[in-house]
């Protein structure tokens, strides 16, 4: 009796989309990830095997019979980390934490797990990236010592489950996901499968034993978690750290979150003692209160959070055909939007100036509520006329020159008002031209000068 003939044929299979090809190609044509095709023999000739119904263990229940009461969280210690949390650790998360390199991911996280020593729970810290006297030295310089505090300086999964297998921690940290293998997987630490491998084993010990687990991920040059996109899936929470080098601010922005809102930020500071949080940073990025043309305030979104924010304009006769535009903290195509708004609508010629737009305190406006600050404190640079004291300028503007409502416009009025800002220019001005006029009344004149705006 003759046997059926089965042929097998070679295709290539992305291992984080399933994408397939006839050949090898270096990057994914449906996801363009790197690196992560791989062969994937193919047998043709034979029916597929079918799948075979089991009974589940448990019955379906109806939605309306599920238990709403709240999953019990544990606070860190760390009150801006639990903000971004959604209130602190829900037992079994796993959370992402994601950072360039000397952001301060380990130092934050280190604070965080002394804090948690310290109200009685025992915590693992995991490092793969450097040895238990380098994480000593920094736990003594941040004052981050504590009995209950566990480290192991390890890089196979293995080896790591071991520990908590002996430790039996209430919270771990590892350091980071990109740095620990697998022995039952091919390839290097770091490669798309041992990352998915590693992070899918973690967090399933982290489910089976109502375990918190914080892993910190490394990010590529575009910002990104390194890695298969399929890590930010089987996590909980995914956060990113945030600042700028040059300053000492740091933000948490949460990404996802099945516990919480997505749009909280922790604020923190970098100091010679570690992070330190700031749980009202509303004076980071003001002045010093001197009245010198070019400046204005306006209330930007941080999350929910409500900041005031100082706009400072220079402005220099143009030294060529071509006058320079540099912008620090702020959108350089947006400024010259505004620019050409300023010129044509308000009649304030900036086209011959060379014209410096920068922040206070190394803080980024990246949302339009800024634009009518902005706009302000260019005109003032311009005409050599300080802006009023104790005011503020809140509003989006149009190429038409109209000031355009902004969102959680209630909540900025009411932290300018917090602050003591007596004067708001807003949408009630309808357009550049009246915010001008506006500022020009409430300006003192002195002297029977007349406004020159």
């Amino acid at each position: 009796m003759a046997s059926k003939r089965v042929a097998t044929t070679s295709a290539y299979r992305c291992t984080e989309c399933g994408w397939t090809s006839a050949k090898w190609v270096g990057r994914c044509g449906e996801c363009q990830q790197w690196g992560t095709v791989v062969e994937a023999a193919t047998v043709t000739g034979i029916a597929a095997p079918s799948v075979t119904a089991l009974a589940p263990s448990r019955a379906a229940r109806p939605i309306t019979e599920i238990d709403t009461r709240e999953t019990p969280r544990r606070t860190t210690g760390v009150g801006e980390f639990d903000r971004v949390l959604g209130g602190g650790l829900v037992p079994g998360a796993a959370i992402l934490l994601s950072g360039e390199p000397g952001v301060g991911k380990s130092t934050l996280l280190l604070d965080v797990a002394a804090r948690t020593a310290a109200a009685g729970r025992r915590v693992l810290y995991v490092s793969a990236e450097e040895s238990l006297g380098q994480v000593r030295l920094r736990a003594e310089r941040t004052g981050a010592l504590h009995d209950d505090l566990y480290l192991a300086s390890e890089t196979d999964l293995a080896t790591v489950l071991g520990h908590v297998d002996q430790t039996r921690p209430d919270l771990l940290v590892v350091d980071s996901v990109q740095t620990v293998s697998s022995g039952l997987v091919d390839g290097a630490a770091g490669h798309p499968s041992q990352v998915r491998e590693v992070a899918s084993t973690l967090i399933r010990i982290a489910k089976e034993r109502d375990l918190p687990l914080i892993l910190v991920g490394h990010v590529t040059k575009d910002g990104q978690v390194a890695g298969p996109r399929i890590l930010e899936h089987l996590v909980d929470v995914v956060c990113h750290f945030e600042g700028d080098r040059q300053t000492s601010l740091r933000f948490v922005r949460a990404l996802k979150n099945r516990f919480g809102a997505t749009d909280e930020v922790g604020c923190f500071q970098q100091t010679q003692h570690g992070i330190a949080e700031v749980p009202d940073p509303s004076a980071l990025f003001l002045g010093h209160g001197s009245r010198e043309p070019g400046t204005c305030v306006t209330v930007a979104l941080e999350g929910r959070r409500a900041l005031p924010v100082e706009v400072q304009a220079l402005t220099l006769p143009g030294s060529g055909p071509n006058p320079r535009r540099v912008v620090s903290g702020v959108d350089g195509a947006r400024v010259a939007m505004i620019l050409a708004v300023l010129e044509k609508r308000a009649g304030i010629r900036v086209s011959d100036q060379d014209v410096y737009v920068s922040t206070v305190g190394g803080v980024r406006l990246v949302e339009p509520a800024a634009d009518l600050a902005i706009a302000l404190a260019v005109a003032s640079a311009v005409t050599g006329r300080p802006n009023p004291a104790q005011t503020v300028a809140i509003g989006e503007l149009s190429l038409a020159g109209e000031v355009r409502a902004v969102t959680q416009h209630e909540q900025r009025r009411g932290e300018a008002a917090r602050l003591g800002y007596r004067s708001i220019v807003d949408t009630g001005s309808t357009d550049l031209r009246g915010a001008l006029r506006d500022l020009a009344r409430l300006h003192p004149v002195e002297r029977g000068d007349e406004p020159t705006f």
